[in-house]
């Protein structure tokens, strides 16, 4: 009988199995977070630096814009008891003192025009910083003030002191000669003191109500020139308010309490008109005041004039899909030496998930002295070409290298184009993903995974 000789087959160790690949592949993934988010710690310190520089640089050519006014200023005399006590008897009587107090009143029609005009970036450093002029023009009328609605005596009225007065931040940054025109008549503004609020006040010669009012009414007008940035701001105090702007910034947001008439916006490439209408019942405060304004901020309206999305919000986007970034490309080399059978060993791995992330260094550096788009196309380049070399002398041929190439040529165009959406980020990166997993699912099929 002849004897047959059975070779038992070779045990494959598990360190050299598929399932132990696959787990140190996975494991070196969640190592390379941590220089991940060193990454996406260094954008936010540029970000945060840029802001300050902004900051610093606002602060020399003018802030943002907030208008509160004009308000018609009338003083009145009043009575005030208090407390007198004898210092011998302790007996207290109560005595009285004139004092002057003021009323405020808010323009029946106010309409105001402005025009903003982009203004050259301001460079500091590295970072160039978006400013602008503006120049305001106001019109509208004052009714004759009802002092009923206020418990004021008429009779205790000073009409013969009567001033307009105008609430504006960024004082320092107007850059025209301020005067008003009441019923054609010329006055100057002064600038006075405020510690009730962080607005700058700004205040007319005095003049007699009785003798300038016109039918019960004072009509006025007056410009105003900014160097301003960030945005402009209003608080509609007239009992109907109108206010148009028009600007050559292309990309504005419109903010605040109301919204602006949506027949008369234009927004395009040569910039943007806006239009409000609001009137009294708009709005839930009173046409008039006594002893000081109200604090009427949560009310503002405008346009904020800033970048959509700037260099380093592009950035820490992009720093977002590293991990994305970094799984894929891993999944395409373990993909390859699965089906190759070419070892490629956990060291290989790790140079080729920092040079990875080296991306992102490479694309926030570049970006300062660039723009994004440059920047990115650089830094890609540059990944996919090292990798590509490295991966010839692993894989001794040049065929897998060009398809691992090809891949990280597609995955960082794929992400470059959800950067730049907005409104559809989601939904193409959601098909995009699901793309690519069908892409794996097919590539992966072959793959004897009892190894």
């Amino acid at each position: 009988m002849e004897n047959q000789t059975h070779n038992p087959q070779q045990k494959t160790s598990f360190f050299q199995s598929n399932t132990a690949k696959m787990i140190m592949v996975g494991l070196l993934c969640l190592f390379l977070l941590i220089p991940l988010e060193l990454v996406k710690g260094l954008i936010s310190e540029r970000s945060q630096r840029k802001k300050e520089m902004t900051q610093e640089v606002n602060t020399l050519w003018g802030s943002n814009i907030k208008f509160y006014g004009p308000i018609l200023n009338v003083p009145y005399y009043d009575y005030e008891s208090y407390n007198v006590e004898d210092a011998n008897t302790h007996n207290v009587t109560i005595q009285t003192k004139k004092v002057i107090k003021h009323a405020y009143f808010f323009p029946e029609i106010l309409n105001n025009y402005s025009n903003i005009k982009k203004s050259q970036p301001l460079k500091r450093g590295l970072y160039e910083n978006v400013v602008f002029t503006s120049t305001m023009n106001f019109d509208g009328n004052f009714e004759k003030p009802n002092f009923d609605k206020l418990n004021i005596n008429p009779e205790s009225v000073i009409w013969e002191k009567a001033t307009v007065i105008v609430n504006t931040t960024n004082l320092k940054s107007i850059k025209s000669d301020l005067k008003i025109s009441l019923n054609d008549q010329f006055f100057s503004f002064e600038s006075k003191s405020n510690n009730q609020s962080n607005y700058g006040v700004l205040e007319s010669n005095q003049f007699d109500y009785n003798t300038l009012q016109s039918q019960d009414k004072i009509n006025f007008k007056f410009q105003m020139k900014f160097n301003g940035s960030e945005s402009v701001q209003f608080i509609p105090i007239g009992k109907t308010t109108n206010v148009k702007i028009d600007s050559d910034w292309k990309s504005p947001s419109l903010m605040g309490t109301f919204a602006a008439n949506e027949e008369n916006k234009k927004i395009d490439s040569t910039g943007f008109h806006a239009e409000w209408k609001l009137l009294e019942i708009n709005r839930p405060f009173s046409q008039q005041y006594e002893e000081q304004l109200p604090n009427l901020n949560e009310y503002l309206f405008g346009v904020r004039l800033l970048e959509t999305v700037d260099q380093y919000q592009q950035n820490e986007r992009a720093s977002k899909y590293g991990f994305l970034v970094i799984g894929l490309t891993f999944l395409v080399f373990f993909l390859i030496q699965s089906i190759s059978k070419i070892n490629i060993h956990i060291f290989q791995y790790t140079m080729i998930g920092l040079a990875l992330v080296m991306f992102y260094t490479l694309l926030i550096s570049i970006t300062e002295h660039s723009t994004f788009s440059i920047a990115y196309l650089i830094a890609a380049i540059a990944v996919i070409v090292m990798i590509v070399l490295y991966s010839i002398s692993i894989l001794k041929n040049k065929k897998f290298p060009m398809f691992i190439g090809i891949s990280l040529t597609a995955l960082y165009s794929f992400i470059f184009v959800i950067i730049q959406l907005e409104d559809y980020a989601l939904l193409v990166g959601s098909i995009g993903l699901f793309a690519i997993l069908g892409a794996v699912m097919y590539f992966s099929k072959k793959i004897d995974w009892n190894n």
